[in-house]
């Protein structure tokens, strides 16, 4: 990750990498102890690939756990909150 990305793994920051056919993807993680590889192959299927702007995607936790799932992930949307109406 230093070297090939500039990044730092040992931030918490999941690193998700997947394979041409988009049928597999790894997740890279550190858990606090070590690092931690999952690796994910869909039986039928590809996964729901994000934009990436500048080698980097960013997902709420909704839309990753979407992605892992196999569904399409741009369907997740965070709920809007409304303002809170001013007392008269």
């Amino acid at each position: 990750m230093q070297t090939a990305l500039g990044h730092d793994p040992f931030s918490g920051t999941i690193y998700v990498f997947r394979c041409k056919r988009s049928d597999r993807l790894k997740l890279l993680v550190w858990d606090g102890s070590g690092l931690v590889m999952v690796w994910k192959r869909l039986e039928a299927g590809v996964f729901r690939w994000p934009p990436v702007t500048g080698g980097v995607m960013r997902l709420s936790a909704a839309q990753l756990a979407a992605l892992l799932d196999g569904l399409d992930w741009s369907r997740m949307h965070a709920p809007r909150l409304g303002r809170p109406k001013k007392a008269q």
